[in-house]
């Protein structure tokens, strides 16, 4: 009785974990499938009458000449695939977690998948983070984040054994979590300093939700409007939290692709000369000075001045440490 109630269920996961169109079931197949994993033993009828069941429900799933098979999935594998090469390339997701999320990723695609990507992933040949507290770190979050409560925590940085060691302790007001240059980054207003700013989430252990109310984002200077993603996204490159300046920059022609890939379309260009174009946008003068500096041969900082002072100051100090 009990094997009459899930066969229909049982026969849809039989279609979900071995079939596509490429791999078509007959029923015989399926039969069998039913036996070895579930235990059921039916007749063909059965098996026609419960397709034709599921077709009626809205199943997507196709029967021809050579058998049987589910024709479209939620994911289809190229979807799949975008999804698999992300996590890969997630250093705040450490070993286990990225092969455990990624096993579940190609469940979704079923056995004819899963027999496609074996060689494609090894998830320990990328760099890890080794926090094993990132995921609970997100449900903490999004639960204080909803209760409207404040977090504390420690913050983190990885030491020579490559091992996360303590840094300070935080009391904050958590107001979101921000994907960023391939980082999760949350957005609160820390009560140390009295003011927004951003920290690594896969550098954040022992967190606790605190049974203390969390200051309204909306009463924090330069947010009475909410958060403009846009403006975070273009104008903090390294997501340091001070204040966008405007900045002018001279930059060589072939400059103008590195612009868009770090602040997109949002700056204005003017002809400089042959060759040159000078640049203006809003940034954190902070950030911007490390942008600067990976690019010191090619751009030069035009104003505010108390930025090109900063990367003069650097330049002569870098020059130091190979003139010694």
């Amino acid at each position: 009785m009990e094997a009459k109630k899930t066969l229909i269920m049982r026969i849809f996961q039989v279609l979900s974990d071995y079939s596509d169109a490429l791999h078509p079931l007959t029923q015989q197949q399926i039969i069998d499938y039913l036996e070895r994993d579930y235990g059921i033993v039916c007749e063909r009828k059965a098996v026609g009458r419960n397709v034709s069941y599921l077709k009626e429900m809205g199943f997507d799933i196709e029967s021809e000449a050579g058998g049987t098979y589910l024709a479209s999935r939620q994911f289809e594998e190229g979807e799949l695939r975008l999804l698999i090469d992300s996590v890969l390339s997630s250093r705040h997701i450490n070993a286990v977690h990225s092969e455990q999320l990624i096993k579940k990723l190609i469940a979704l695609g079923g056995r004819n998948f899963n027999l496609q990507v074996k060689h494609v992933f090894s998830v320990k040949d990328w760099s890890k983070s080794p926090n094993k507290e990132f995921f609970l770190n997100i449900e903490q979050v999004d639960e204080a984040i909803e209760k409207g409560k404040m977090i504390s925590f420690d913050y983190n940085k990885v030491g020579l054994d490559k091992k996360l060691h303590r840094s300070d302790s935080h009391i904050a007001s958590p107001y979101q979590m921000i994907l960023h240059n391939q980082h999760y980054y949350l957005m609160l207003r820390d009560e140390k300093y009295h003011k927004i700013c951003f920290y690594r989430m896969d550098k954040i252990t022992k967190m606790k939700i605190l049974d203390r109310p969390a200051m309204p984002l909306r009463q924090n200077p330069g947010y009475e409007k909410g958060i403009n993603y846009h403006a975070i996204a273009t104008g903090l490159p390294y997501m340091f939290s001070d204040k966008p300046v405007l900045i002018t920059l001279r930059c060589p022609d072939e400059m103008t692709d590195a612009l868009c890939d770090w602040f997109g379309t949002d700056f204005a260009a003017s002809k400089a000369g042959e060759g040159f174009f000078t640049a203006t946008l809003y940034a954190s003068e902070q950030a911007m000075l490390y942008w600067v500096l990976q690019y010191n041969s090619k751009v030069e900082v035009l104003s505010p001045p108390s930025l090109r002072e900063s990367v003069i100051q650097n330049l002569h100090a870098a020059l130091d440490l190979y003139e010694k």
